[in-house]
């Protein structure tokens, strides 16, 4: 016989299924657990398929153009002028250094021949642009009383001799390379390899990882190991080589191997998860449910992701983990319902279908508001960012029939063990009598009084008001130099600060693209104006140096006259110029295009911080807005430098208009759930002064607001609404019932407040791992996240009574029940 409870739900204990009404429930409930079997098997069928899926079709890459956000105006224009602007788009530099001796030893030239060939036969390099000491197209001129005379760098009857070799060194001085091929104190030669975006045989995007693997086993370990001389590949006699790679090519290899460690947090996570959620219910079968269900929503994700042709990026590897953990979070919930129903006595299918109905539009809900934190990063306009978006989106989706659907399924079969649903209640009773955790329960309720209501509500003003003070202090882009993707003492940066300290063009380049009509960049108004920017652009701080064509004008035009000083200008004779830009066509083609219709004016920088690019975009802009014409157009921006300033214009627009979109959704999803302004504004305070101590914690953390952490926030808040949701809605329904807010709050935090808790500890488990990652972005979310999911936890246990104090009272609840 069904006999009534004293839970918040006044559901009747019933201890067999023949006092069950099968047909009581919502039609989804019905449908559900009254077809228990074949939900179970259609599952079984589609874990299978996406498995299969997720296992072969499922690749690791990363693109270039998917790091940038092409609609914004500076990146189209660097689109549009791609092929125009050689070299300034996707390319590697390799350092090849002499660690005994210098360049000019003729073991260490062999070796850089032998290093430099392979580079010009790898796929995927555009081998006609590739320069280094042993390609044609780099050369030397001087000007003698015949006229001008040059030709390779290399000498043509290089041979090893002495003499040969000290043609070289004649040759180097006289080519003006020593700063960008050369190193500064000879020890090391660079070889600058610009790659296509596409693989022309097949046409498919470049696989970074690919190339990263070639760079690191056929030349890195190949020339640099002593098995290089056992296998003959160098002489036993030559000097010992060191060769350092840097380029955006390389920066993803790196991510992509890093991935593999990833993937063993991965496990780790899993297994904490496990034990946490083992050391709350101590019985192994729901346990294993909760996380079965879990791991079977990242499979489905996964498998999906496959499917729609997505491919897995140093971003959106991160989405398992998250779905993992908002999936155990949400089983936990289910499993604790269910557990609590058993230990009362109700039979198990029918304690499953009594947590269903509680919980299942809490749920609901609350993946909606995940989906929502995952939805709104879709304004961002970074191709990389989006598909993180979409992919995340889908594991949420999915989690709505793994977790909220198939595991109560899964738990009215295997119920949990007798312990563990005695476990459940004596925990509940030692609870009710403040005993145990009711301790903590009970301090908690003190929330709900004036006193302590008004003292939590202060502080968290407080809170606030330091840490919006603090968060004005926040910097947009990197705050670090080389790649901020990586730890600063990973060998890419060790790498790169080698080449930024021996060489004296810097790898951060910033690009204006004049544009002119065709033969136009011959004209001298045009020479004259774009040799003003390039002067306007040295004046900048942080701008080591500019080269542009007028530079090679100025320089062949004084070298045509006997090299007298004087003739050191812009010649207004128009065949002059046309002569000095032929020539500068041969020695250096990257200063124009072939119809001379577009040169770049190329700055040089000593980072890419953000002031510094700040300072340089406002310069080029202001320079553009004054002497932009029809005739010519300046246009930003291209160069590594220029494209990331780009993208810090898009991230600081995206940032605000990224939380308004999500706070205003979640404000949506709660007044659907909660029908009340009140309880909008008690479920939402909590997630603000969250937000606003992140953006705190990532001043004092040195983290910048950039495309890695641009979507922490808005998963903070997405996520960070489930513990509102969950609580809130059991205390308005023992408040509607007539309790009082203190009673409502002591028996909502008695039925969710252990779960709520665990929730909390078992999200940063599943991403505080990431905090040792090799990859520097992964890391800094690891922290952000695990920040916002624990300060979000505790916002919701004291500030929820504390405002409920103020907004919430039970008269104030039961008469809008009534409205």
């Amino acid at each position: 016989m069904a006999t009534l409870t004293l839970d918040h739900d006044r559901m009747p204990v019933v201890r067999g299924l023949a006092e069950f009404d099968r047909k009581s429930g919502n039609f989804l409930e019905r449908l559900v657990f009254n077809n228990r079997l074949l939900v179970t098997v259609v599952c079984a069928i589609v874990t299978a398929a996406l498995g299969y899926a997720a296992a072969t079709k499922l690749v690791l890459n990363a693109s270039f153009e998917k790091m940038i956000p092409q609609s914004q105006p500076y990146i189209k224009n660097y689109l549009a002028y791609q092929k125009d602007l050689r070299g300034l788009g996707n390319s590697l530099r390799v350092v090849v250094e002499n660690t005994e001796g210098d360049i000019f030893d003729p073991r260490y030239l062999e070796v850089l021949k032998q290093v430099n060939d392979e580079l010009v036969l790898t796929p995927g390099v555009q081998r006609a642009w590739v320069k280094s000491l042993w390609t044609p197209a780099v050369r030397w001129t001087e000007v003698t009383e015949e006229g001008f005379r040059g030709g390779p760098v290399m000498p043509d009857a290089y041979d090893g001799s002495p003499q040969s070799v000290e043609q070289l060194k004649q040759n180097i001085a006289r080519s003006g390379i020593v700063g960008s091929l050369v190193g500064n104190n000879f020890k090391s030669s660079m070889i600058f390899v610009p790659l296509l975006d596409k693989d022309p045989g097949t046409g498919k995007a470049l696989d970074y990882h690919g190339l990263s693997r070639v760079l690191d086993d056929n030349i890195r370990a190949k020339y640099e190991s002593a098995r290089a001389v056992e296998d003959n590949v160098r002489p036993k006699e030559s000097p010992q080589i060191r060769i350092r790679v840097i380029g955006f090519a390389k920066v993803v290899g790196e991510l992509i191997d890093g991935l593999v460690k990833v993937m063993a947090f991965f496990a780790i996570a899993a297994a904490i998860a496990t034990a946490i959620i083992y050391a709350y219910t101590r019985c192994v079968r729901s346990t294993a449910l909760v996380v079965a269900c879990s791991m079977i929503a990242v499979v489905w994700q996964l498998g999906l992701v496959a499917l729609f042709g997505f491919e897995l990026d140093p971003f959106s590897v991160l989405v398992p983990f998250l779905v993992f953990a908002i999936g155990v979070s949400h089983g936990a919930q289910k499993m604790n319902g269910i557990m609590q129903d058993i230990g009362r006595g109700t039979q198990k299918l029918v304690a499953a279908r009594y947590t269903f109905r509680r919980l299942f539009l809490a749920g609901l809900t609350a993946l909606l508001a995940d989906a929502v934190g995952f939805g709104v990063l879709m304004v961002i306009d970074i191709p990389v960012i989006r598909d993180l978006a979409v992919t995340a989106s889908i594991g949420v989706a999915v989690l709505i029939f793994t977790n909220l659907l198939l595991l109560p399924v899964l738990l009215s079969y295997s119920g949990v063990s007798a312990k563990a649903a005695e476990r459940s209640l004596r925990a509940e009773g030692e609870a009710t009598r403040n005993q145990g955790l009711g301790a903590l329960w009970a301090f908690l309720d003190r929330f709900t009084t004036r006193k302590w209501a008004l003292g939590a509500v202060a502080a968290s003003v407080a809170l606030a008001a330091v840490g919006l003070g603090v968060s004005q202090h926040l910097k947009i882009g990197d705050l670090d130099p080389g790649a901020p993707e990586l730890r600063t003492d990973s060998r890419y940066n060790r790498d790169n600060a080698y080449i930024t300290a021996n060489y004296a063009l810097s790898s951060d380049q910033f690009a204006v693209i004049v544009k002119t009509k065709n033969e136009g960049c011959l004209e001298y108004p045009a020479l004259v104006e774009t040799d003003r920017l390039a002067w306007q652009l040295r004046q900048v701080p942080g701008v080591q140096t500019t080269t542009s064509l007028p530079d090679a004008v100025r320089q062949i035009t004084a070298g045509s006259f006997e090299g007298n000083p004087k003739w050191l200008t812009i010649n207004r004779n128009q065949d002059i110029l046309n002569y000095a830009a032929q020539q500068a066509s041969v020695n250096n083609q990257d200063l124009f295009n072939t119809s001379c219709s577009v040169m770049p004016v190329i700055a040089y920088l000593a980072d890419h911080k953000a002031e510094t690019l700040e300072r340089v975009v406002s310069a080029a802009a202001a320079f553009s807005e004054a002497h932009g014409s029809q005739e010519r157009q300046f246009l930003l921006a291209a160069g590594s430098a220029g494209i990331e300033a780009a993208t810090n214009i898009v991230v600081e627009q995206a940032n605000r208009t990224m939380l308004f979109y999500v706070y205003g959704a979640v404000i949506v999803l709660c007044f659907i759930t909660f029908r009340s302004w009140r309880a909008v504004v008690v479920a939402v305070v909590p997630l603000i002064v969250t937000s606003i101590l992140c953006e705190a914690l990532m001043v004092v953390l040195g983290i910048g607001v950039k495309v890695a952490t641009l979507p922490v926030i808005a998963l903070g808040v997405g996520i960070g609404v489930d513990y509102a949701l969950y609580l809130l809605s059991v205390q308005l329904a023992q408040q509607r019932a007539g309790l009082p807010l203190t009673d409502a709050y002591r028996n909502a935090v008695q039925f969710t407040g252990k779960v709520v808790a665990l929730v909390g500890i078992t999200l940063a488990a599943g991403v505080i791992t990431w905090a040792w990652s090799p990859i520097k972005f992964q890391a800094d979310m690891g922290i952000l996240l695990t920040f916002m999911f624990l300060w979000n936890m505790l916002g919701a246990l004291v500030l929820i009574p504390a405002l409920s104090h103020f907004l919430l009272p039970t008269s104030i609840v039961r008469r809008h029940r009534a409205a």
